[in-house]
């Protein structure tokens, strides 16, 4: 049981591993044009809270036995942190205020759950109180695809939504499930019980719309726009709204 329990989480940190570097395309284009045009900087800060509190959860005198737990959030957060960097270096003057000041509530709320969990709590309290605020945040992050889903289902297209980032997704998501029944953990198995779930209705999504180009592919394949985790850009669904916009004049002239 021991062995299942630390292979599921070996695999767990891989497939962690590959959602956390997933954005890395998105922040090259960023550097190469000195901007971060109309990507949002939110999911990176999100996704960053949720690694902080995520490897707190793990730390030995918080969660016993939970090492692959903090060793993958620990990276995580390393990485979600130099996301934002760039992310503030280059945005607009009036994004960059708001994204720091979301920073700032970001390290506010971990600042706050890591002292709370030190100086006030102690045994099992400790691991009920830290282990809460990191399902809550996980969810948040597993639940933040839901916006692409919605426009996979309006537009009939898979474009925004990237087959292997699905299949990551679901693949992280089951592997901390079981990892967290094998060591009896709540605290895993429920957030990644719910991306497990959501990621396999990502994959359904596909399986159903795979072969459609949608309405608006044609419009939307020569700006090379790709989607991570959670980030999904105001231009998009612009796109989308336009294109029906002059489908519907079209088809009233024809009528005319």
């Amino acid at each position: 049981m021991e062995i299942a329990h630390f292979i599921f989480g070996i695999f767990g940190n891989a497939t962690a591993l590959f959602l956390f570097l997933s954005p890395i395309i998105t922040f090259l284009r960023v550097i190469r044009k000195k901007s971060t045009e109309d990507f949002s900087g939110v999911p990176y800060n999100m996704t960053l809270l949720n690694c902080l509190l995520s490897a707190w959860y793990g730390l030995p005198f918080v969660s016993p036995n939970n090492m692959l737990v903090w060793t993958i959030n620990g990276t995580g957060a390393v990485i979600e942190a130099i996301y934002v960097l760039i992310f503030l270096i280059y945005a607009p003057k009036k994004v960059k205020a708001r994204m720091f000041g979301l920073l700032v509530l970001v390290t506010s709320l971990f600042a706050a759950v890591a002292l709370i969990s030190v100086l006030a709590l102690h045994g099992h309290t400790r691991k009920l109180f830290c282990g809460s605020a990191a399902t809550i945040f996980s969810i948040c992050m597993y639940a933040s695809p839901l916006s692409i889903m919605r426009l996979v289902v309006k537009t009939k297209s898979v474009e925004f939504m990237p087959f292997f980032l699905s299949l990551f997704v679901f693949l992280c998501g089951t592997s901390w499930f079981i990892y967290g029944l094998l060591g009896h953990d709540p605290f895993i198995i429920i957030p990644n019980g719910c991306g497990s779930a959501l990621g396999a209705v990502q994959l359904i999504l596909y399986v159903i719309y795979r072969n459609n180009k949608g309405e608006i592919s044609a419009a939307t394949a020569s700006k090379g726009e790709a989607i991570e985790m959670g980030d999904v850009k105001p231009s998009q669904e612009n796109v989308y709204n336009n294109e029906k916009k002059k489908q519907n004049e079209r088809s009233e002239n024809e009528q005319v």
